[in-house]
């Protein structure tokens, strides 16, 4: 491993130990499972036969959205989820940079310290965009491609993906800040979110609330988390605008690897009559739909992402 590394414990606030990976222009938060509760994950340790994965988080997420996910894989793949610079423990990037590109950046520059490629790729929301770009871009580090909902170009958005890419719009952001205290109480808000990106939100039960509640209120803690939130924002419009060897179709196109494809009829963000232009764009590829899923179906319906996974990885 890089001697960039080092295995640090978070504060008291967080739950989820992790070690820090610099990177050119930003320093990424790397979460492993655990060996044992308490434990502080480590550098991956030599080949013991499971292929080495990365789990790349959507917009306002971290790398805890993967938890479900990655311990139903754990058999098969030696996964890492990364925190994007500005999100979960990840500070933002020293040049501000919280575009497409900078993420895409700063993930090449993780594999390229760990030594890890080629990987199985994993990408939720902004993540699937973030995982597209990179295939596309260096197709050496990447083995095979699974996208939870990505983040691809979609003109115009579902009316309900709209008060999202409001975030992209100069001046909205300062104008929700100054919205009453009580309309922004964590409980409330954690709720809210949840219904925009669950299908079924009523089916979480306590413990998955409360921790919903907890990341909101340790999100909001972070001087930079509204920051990173509306960069990260702006970056994705700004991608779905950019047009030749630059748009995220044409480098869709560009995909060779076996690609998954996951999407929930119940999205609010990202509408399912995009994985028909999905199917389409990507060389090989195979799709998963389920009809009760929203916009995280590895939080959702982690078995039957994982049984889809297996089939994947069994042809790549």
């Amino acid at each position: 491993m890089s001697g960039a590394e080092q295995q640090i414990l978070p504060e008291p606030v967080s739950p989820r130990p992790f070690r820090t990976v610099a990177v050119p222009g930003a320093v990424l938060a790397v979460h492993r499972p655990a060996t044992a509760p308490g434990a502080v994950p480590t550098a991956p340790a030599p080949a013991d036969g499971r292929a080495p994965a990365l789990f790349v988080h959507g917009l306002g997420g971290s790398a805890a959205n993967w938890t479900a996910l990655m311990a139903r894989l754990g058999g098969d793949l030696d996964g890492e989820a990364v925190d994007l610079p500005g999100f979960g423990e990840s500070a933002p990037p020293a040049d501000g940079d919280l575009g497409l590109s900078g993420h895409v950046r700063a993930v090449v520059g993780y594999l390229e310290a760990a030594g890890r490629g080629p990987v199985h790729l994993f990408g939720n929301s902004l993540g699937g965009a973030v995982s597209v770009r990179l295939a596309a871009l260096r197709p050496d580090l990447v083995r095979s491609l699974t996208l939870v909902s990505p983040a691809l170009p979609e003109l115009p958005p579902q009316r309900s993906a709209w008060p999202t890419a409001l975030l992209a719009v100069p001046g909205f952001p300062a104008l929700l800040r100054r919205l009453p205290t009580g309309a922004r109480e964590p409980e409330r808000a954690a709720d809210g979110l949840l219904r925009l990106v669950y299908g079924d939100p009523d089916s979480l039960g306590p413990a998955e609330r409360a921790e919903a509640v907890a990341q909101y209120r340790r999100r909001t803690e972070l001087p930079w988390a509204a920051g990173a939130l509306v960069g990260s924002a702006r970056g994705i419009v700004s991608a779905y605008t950019e047009r030749g060897d630059q748009a995220l179709w044409r480098q869709a196109a560009r995909v060779t690897v076996p690609v998954l494809l996951v999407y929930g009829l119940r999205d609010k963000l990202v509408s399912y009559r995009s994985a028909r232009r999905a199917c389409a764009a990507f060389e090989d590829s195979r799709l998963l739909v389920l009809p009760d899923s929203g916009h995280v179906a590895m939080l959702e319906h982690p078995d039957a992402v994982a049984r889809a996974v297996k089939e994947l990885l069994g042809r790549a």
